[in-house]
């Protein structure tokens, strides 16, 4: 074989095997998709299969998603509402922060990233009393405010943007300082537009921890109103009955925003990923 078909073969390979990975990554949210569509029997008396019985598939348990008595839109939202202005801020804060590690030079500025690299390290199980601690300080525990603000500025955000940052062009400081441009105003015209791939990478992975996000939301949030979709699922498991009705249907819709950003997002992602891998 010539080097032309020993060419075509490698990728017709490699792409066979992101096909078979692509379908077992699915292979759970099709399970899911189904189960969604059957009585919650058949679910405790099977489990999650790929068994298509159209006799018991219906759509009932999705109209149990909107009748009077059910909250899960009201938790839909709260997740929705927590999921934009998390993301946004944590991503406008990080980013200013990444920023400036890259950019500036002062005292300190060493020590400050060995501190974001440690706690980086740090589980939130060991961080939980004393950020707990401070919320109640704080007065701003079973709200929204208690949620956010203790990761307002992510450590891991940090370290990407400052990755990303370091291979941006100095050349353009410069010429702005000359033209009289602030140093926040060099940042939100000129260096943001430039870091489009960076928060495009980090909305994705910042989106999904806020989505999913279940730990910290149930130590601060008291109220049944503001739960989020994580909490709301897992108040229907009890020992004295399990909605698994609602909780199936309702994950399947879950997914959707999480797909829709991704989509979104999808063409900075990984790009944003290499370069932030890879300069510094």
């Amino acid at each position: 074989m010539n080097k032309k078909q020993n060419t075509a073969i490698s990728k017709v390979s490699v792409n066979m095997l992101f096909i078979l990975l692509c379908l077992v990554t699915l292979f759970p949210l099709f399970c899911l998709v189904l189960a969604s569509l059957k009585p919650s029997t058949e679910l405790l008396r099977f489990g999650l299969n790929m068994k298509l019985d159209v006799h018991v598939m219906s759509f009932k348990n999705y109209a149990y998603l909107f009748q009077g008595g059910s909250i899960y839109f009201e938790w839909f939202k709260n997740s929705l509402l927590l999921l934009v202005i998390s993301t946004a801020l944590t991503l406008f804060f990080s980013s200013m922060v990444g920023y400036g590690l890259a950019v500036y030079s002062f005292k300190g500025k060493n020590v400050l990233f060995l501190l974001v690299l440690f706690i980086m390290m740090v589980p939130l199980e060991i961080m939980m009393l004393p950020l707990f601690k401070m919320t109640v300080a704080l007065k701003i525990v079973d709200s929204y405010t208690g949620v956010i603000l203790p990761f307002i500025v992510a450590p891991v955000a940090v370290f990407f943007f400052r990755q990303y940052a370091l291979g941006l062009p100095k050349a353009l400081l410069e010429s702005a300082r000359v033209d009289g441009c602030t140093e926040f105003g060099i940042f939100l015209r000129i260096m943001m537009p430039l870091m489009k791939p960076a928060f495009g990478a980090m909305a994705i992975l910042q989106a999904m921890g806020s989505w999913n996000n279940f730990l910290w939301p149930l130590i601060v949030l008291r109220s049944k109103e503001m739960f989020t979709l994580p909490i709301g699922f897992a108040s229907l498991l009890s020992p004295y009955g399990n909605n698994y009705d609602l909780l199936i249907s309702g994950a399947v819709l879950a997914v959707i925003p999480i797909i829709i950003i991704f989509l979104f997002f999808q063409k900075y992602f990984i790009s944003g990923l290499t370069s932030g891998g890879i300069k510094g």
